[in-house]
């Protein structure tokens, strides 16, 4: 699908601070996928391009959301582990959406990687209303915590390296979901590979296909 986006770098009110985020959309896109990092360095920031490129390319609009500021990811490396604070500033940036009238209307998917996973369930199953879908690139989707892995409504594919050190606990925490959920299993290289990467990127880009409403998709082989 060929789009002419426009992109726009936006700050986003999120309690007492604002965090940068990246839009491209058309008015004619298929959905809005968010896709969240909690670091700022480089490989983080190639991740999201890789991603935002494809889906993109796949008719989809982006939101890239930095869950940090620069500031913060300067001089307090802890952040990244404040799973409820990230998880506040994910439902901030989805109220903020709510109020943006070119978006309003399009399905909404969530990425997130690294200890946003985590944030990324948590605000999940508080905002069942607020979004159709959620991938997680590896991760500690452990640090949601019970309750909201419990609770969660939406369907979520968790994909997973098998030189992941969190492997096991992400297994555990993967059990306690109910809702829908796909395991992925991802070669040894890890995600932090580009080439491990590129092949991850077209099964998210399927979920999503498939998953947000008024799409017609086929559920993916290994989906």
């Amino acid at each position: 699908m060929s789009l002419t986006l426009r992109h726009s770098t936006l700050s986003l009110p999120a309690g007492p601070v604002w965090l940068a985020a990246r839009l491209a959309h058309a008015p004619d896109v298929r959905g809005l996928v968010i896709i969240t990092r909690s670091t700022l360095d480089d490989e983080e920031t190639a991740r999201e391009r890789a991603i935002s490129d494809a889906l993109n390319r796949a008719g989809f609009a982006t939101l890239g959301l930095d869950l940090a500021t620069p500031h913060e990811d300067e001089r307090d490396p802890d952040l990244r582990y404040n799973t409820p604070l990230l998880a506040n500033r994910i439902e901030a940036a989805l109220a903020w959406i709510d109020h943006q009238p070119p978006l309003h209307g399009l399905a909404r998917g969530l990425v997130a990687g690294g200890t946003a996973s985590g944030a990324a369930i948590r605000a999940a199953s508080r905002s069942a209303d607020r979004l159709s879908a959620l991938f997680c690139l590896g991760g500690r989707i452990d640090l949601a915590g019970a309750g909201p892995l419990g609770a969660l409504a939406l369907p979520l594919c968790v994909a997973v390296s098998h030189a992941e050190p969190s492997r096991a606990m992400m297994r555990k925490a993967f059990e306690l979901i109910h809702a829908d959920a796909a395991w992925q299993d991802i070669d040894d290289t890890g995600l932090s590979s580009p080439a491990a990467l590129a092949r991850v990127i077209p099964t998210l880009v399927r979920w999503f296909e498939h998953q947000l409403p008024g799409t017609t998709e086929d559920t993916p082989d290994g989906i």
